[in-house]
């Protein structure tokens, strides 16, 4: 038996998994990975340490799987995209990596909406920057950081920097480089847009780019005694988590819409051509002629941890099944009627960098649980929101979920009743880095494609239908939801504007 490790770097967690070549998960190891926050909108992260965690994980993974590192055919990363991971002209990291949490170039975004400049980069590269684009980031550390900005050697990607760390080769995938410096039509690097930018000299630091299921390296010694395995193991390109995530559930396919509920509120539908809209990026898909139209915002399951992180503190240090604690307080919430609704902005939202979570109609007897249950209602909705700017392309009638969250029978039955839609939810244990090793696999010939999943998907799938009467009940708190984020955007202005003033 031949094995597969698949290996997913979020913004939170880094995990290594072994599948074996029938899609059977095997064993997984996972980290934590700390964050630098260094000044207010600045989300960074040591790269030595991402590496270094990794490294142990796949060390980890490794040995409870049983198997011999003889026996691992291929590995394949997958990981957060956006943000940037630069090297200097020796191969050195560059400062610390920049995660897709980061918002310190929001104001030179606004400045490029204000110029009209978004207009003409829909149109060549078929998305607007946005603060953690890699645009806007690199124009950023051009105007406050010139001398790191000289230094700039190759500009990588998450599972670029692990790609090369495994491997010593250098470059990315189709699904990563189109995060800003692709043409949309040809779907490879066009120097107009890095013109358009004013980042010219940048065009020789772009990676070299390879299809998602393709061989580009094998693990070097250095590799093989920090991760435990075998020295030569090829490495494939990998690619972007999103994309990942929805191959790994199966729904990468044409016109299907899946949700991914992590970190970011992922919306994505697979395109055969380009469709351009200010609503969604349209980003190369792991082969030629195939797109991603995907409207996100950093709005989704990360407010759900800081819930728990924030209200269920001394719980979650005694108890070995908080999630279960959880899902009894929010069972009991959803049988009493309740009028609070949350924003759920705390990292960031559809409505730009100065947008903010918070409760509206919250009274004194209000406990937890009500609390609970309009986070993941505000969580549903900013998804809804998303949904809705495709749904004006694409005839989207089903729903594929996936992420943390989506386990939880009542936040999936949730997701059915807010869409209108039916949703189904996975339960593989590790999509996006059984995506990963999906192209791994296809690249070294143990699969047809990447898209030749060799489980039996119908029996991994769990279908919720909605239900008429809630979707109606659930349709009119969203017109509300909607109305007061279009009513707080000037509030959160001024708030921006207007801090508390330190001391007493």
């Amino acid at each position: 038996m031949k094995y597969i490790l698949g290996i997913d770097s979020g913004l939170t967690v880094t995990k290594a998994a072994v599948f074996d070549s029938n899609g059977r998960t095997v064993a997984v190891s996972r980290r934590r990975l700390p964050q630098l926050l260094p000044q207010p909108h600045r989300v960074e992260r040591d790269m030595h340490m991402l590496w270094q965690q990794t490294a142990e994980v796949i060390k980890e993974a490794i040995h409870h799987s049983g198997c011999r590192p003889s026996d691992i055919a291929v590995v394949s990363v997958t990981a957060h995209g956006d943000g940037v991971y630069l090297l200097d002209h020796q191969q050195n990291p560059l400062g610390p990596g920049i995660l897709s949490l980061d918002t310190r170039a929001h104001p030179i975004v606004c400045e490029w909406r204000e110029r009209g400049l978004d207009r003409d980069a829909i149109t060549l590269s078929g998305q607007v920057p946005h603060p953690s684009a890699p645009s806007a980031l690199l124009s950023w550390i051009q105007r406050h950081q010139p001398e790191r900005y000289k230094k700039i050697g190759t500009i990588l990607s998450c599972k670029d920097w692990l790609r090369y760390c495994l491997s010593g080769s250098l470059g990315t995938d189709m699904t990563e480089a189109s995060t800003s410096f692709t043409a949309v039509e040809t779907q490879q690097y066009d120097g107009a847009i890095l013109q358009l930018y004013g980042l010219d000299s940048l065009y020789s630091a772009l990676p070299e780019m390879a299809p998602s299921a393709q061989i580009v390296g094998a693990v070097t010694a250095k590799a093989a005694g920090q991760t435990g395995l075998l020295e030569g193991t090829p490495v494939a390109a990998g690619l972007h988590d999103v994309t990942a995530s929805a191959l790994g559930i199966g729904g990468h396919s044409l016109h299907n819409a899946t949700i991914v509920a992590g970190t970011y509120s992922i919306n994505e539908v697979l395109a055969d051509q380009p469709k351009l809209d200010p609503g969604w990026f349209c980003r190369n898909s792991i082969e030629p002629g195939l797109w991603h139209c995907m409207s996100i915002s950093p709005a989704s399951a990360t407010n759900y941890d800081w819930f728990i992180d924030t209200f269920f503190a001394s719980e979650r240090e005694v108890s070995v099944s908080i999630h279960q604690r959880l899902n009894d307080e929010l069972t009991t919430a959803m049988q009493a009627p309740s009028a609070t609704l949350f924003h759920p902005y705390l990292f960031g939202s559809p409505f730009g960098g100065n947008s903010s979570g918070g409760f509206l109609g919250v009274h004194g007897w209000h406990d937890r649980g009500t609390l609970l249950k309009a986070v993941i209602e505000g969580i549903v909705f900013n998804h809804r929101w998303h949904v809705e700017k495709l749904q004006g392309s694409f005839p989207i009638q089903h729903i594929h979920l996936t992420g943390g969250i989506s386990r939880n029978t009542n936040i999936a039955q949730m997701f059915a009743d807010i869409l209108g839609l039916p949703v189904d939810v996975s339960t593989t244990e590790e999509p996006a880095a059984w995506g990963a090793a999906l192209c791994g696999g296809a690249a070294t010939g143990l699969f047809e494609s990447a898209f030749c999943d060799p489980r039996e998907l119908s029996t991994l799938r769990h279908t919720y239908q909605p239900r008429t009467e809630r979707t109606e009940l659930f349709d009119a708190r969203y017109r509300i939801f909607c109305q007061a984020a279009e009513q707080l955007q000037p509030i959160w202005d001024a708030l921006a504007s207007h801090p508390m003033p330190q001391g007493l």
